[in-house]
Order: structure tokens, then C-alpha cells, then sequence
């Protein structure tokens, strides 16, 4: 009989779902930082300096990072 290589992943189902929700999350908050800037480039805009853009997106990447963290990190059953 032959014996062929069992293919087995690294990580479980559920680490892999939790990898895509930190990847989503990650992409969610550079979403969140696009835009703001102006048409013309001698005016400034202020609105680059919303709390979307400051406090919000920096902080969603920040839990993206962690969230895929534990993913790596999560034991297997």
C-alpha cells in the first residue's frame, strides 16, 4: 500500500476565522483614514484632523493587530 502525506493545516477553523476578522478590522481602519484631503493644494483643509482620523482608525488597526494576534496565538484543540 501506498502511503500518502496527510496534508494538515497549521491552525484550526476558528483561528483562521479570527485572522479574517483581524484582517477586515485592519482594512476597516485604513478605510477609515483615507480621504480628507483638498481640491486645490493652496487651501488647507482642517478636516484631516477630524477624531475619524486622529483617534477612530488608529485605534481600529490597533484591535485589527490584536485580534489577528490572538489568532496566531490561540492553541489548537
Amino acid at each position: 500500500m501506498e502511503n500518502k502525506p496527510q496534508h494538515e493545516f497549521l491552525f484550526d477553523r476558528s483561528n483562521y476565522k479570527f485572522l479574517l476578522i483581524g484582517l477586515g478590522v485592519i482594512a476597516l481602519g485604513f478605510i477609515l483614514m483615507a480621504g480628507g484631503g483638498s481640491e486645490d493644494p493652496a487651501v488647507f483643509n482642517d478636516e484631516i484632523f477630524n477624531w475619524r482620523r486622529i483617534r477612530l482608525a488608529p485605534t481600529t488597526v490597533l484591535i485589527g493587530f490584536g485580534i489577528t494576534m490572538y489568532a496566531i496565538l490561540k492553541k489548537s484543540k
